[in-house]
């Protein structure tokens, strides 16, 4: 949160601090036409609740019925998990701003300065919890497809439970060194590449999942019901391709802020697409919303606890 000249607008690969927005739209105006877009607040503050409380739903409704008790629905929670930081993320950063701009918070604190980097480090660890997430779970449906006899005997829910350990342990970690040590060129690098190179693994994978689903089909057609499972298999695989569809539309236009707020901020080109900084960073929070409704729109399973739960609420509100 402290001031930056305008050659340094954002010190911080991940940072999108108080002052770094500001100097960001001061230095937009000052070297381009195009005026900053603001969204407003009770927008942003709406969207943000209604994620929350979407994912919110989904982890409940995967706590309280047991037949959701599979590795598939755990690395859902993740994901669903990593949608809430991003929209608490947003939520806080706005927070801060409106007391900035009243005054309660000043720039050069030490307590701002510390809540800078947790907001960083909870930005950070949204964005490495969700491509985790989403490879977790392009890697179960790869299994449930071309290993879909040996599946439950290599995915069993300690093994899921283990990999999901593992991967928030490295997401956390991941997430306070890079908020710490993000000035220094070795860190921004990496964090950089990070994004289009795990998104370019993920889309490997689907282009091989689904060059081989035909042919590994007629293999096993011979099976019983085969036919159903591979079906039940190939609409999880499709799914998942919507869930990376979504991800990349509301993620990808916030990290490219970040890089040419990080590498070209004197481009006017770049001043440019930074003066909808705020359009960018709700998309992150309709992303959290968008994700629910996928959930329940592709399985039925989800659909039926989400009727079950809302009816059971309706009844003990009219008792």
């Amino acid at each position: 949160m402290s001031t930056e000249t305008p050659s340094n607008l954002i010190k911080h690969a991940g940072q999108t601090s108080i002052s770094s927005l500001e100097n960001i739209t001061d230095f937009t105006l000052n070297i381009t036409d195009c005026n900053q877009v603001v969204v407003p607040e009770e927008v942003f503050f709406t969207v943000a609740a209604a994620g929350i409380v979407e994912n919110l739903l989904v982890l409940v409704a995967v706590i309280r019925n047991k037949n959701l008790h599979l590795p598939m629905y755990f690395f859902i929670c993740s994901l669903a998990i990593s949608d809430m930081l991003g929209s608490l993320y947003k939520t806080l950063e706005n927070i801060f701003i409106i007391l900035c701009k009243m005054g309660y918070l000043t720039r050069r604190g030490d307590f701002e300065k510390k809540l800078d980097d947790a907001m960083d480090s909870m930005f950070i660890l949204s964005l490495l919890g969700s491509i985790f997430s989403l490879l977790a779970i392009a890697a179960d449906r790869y299994i449930t497809i071309f290993y879909a006899l040996r599946y439950h005997n290599i995915m069993t829910l300690q093994r899921a439970v283990v990999i999901l350990a593992i991967i928030w342990t490295f997401c956390a970690g991941s997430s306070i060194a890079i908020a710490l040590f993000s000035h220094e060129v070795a860190t921004v690098i990496p964090f950089t590449i990070l994004f289009p190179l795990m998104m370019f693994f993920i889309l490997c994978l689907y282009i091989h999942m689904f060059l081989l689903a035909r042919s590994h089909a007629k293999k096993i057609a011979s099976l019983p019901t085969s036919a159903v499972h591979q079906r039940t298999n190939m609409k999880g695989a499709i799914t998942l391709t919507i869930f990376l569809g979504v991800f990349l539309c509301c993620w990808a236009p916030f990290v490219l802020h970040i890089l040419l707020a990080r590498f070209c901020p004197h481009n006017p080109y770049c001043a440019c697409y930074m003066s909808i900084f705020h359009v960018n960073g709700t998309l992150i929070m309709c992303n959290a919303i968008i994700d629910p409704m996928i959930f329940a729109f592709r399985s039925p399973e989800l659909r039926s606890t989400f009727k079950k739960m809302f009816c059971c609420a309706r009844y003990n509100w009219t008792w």
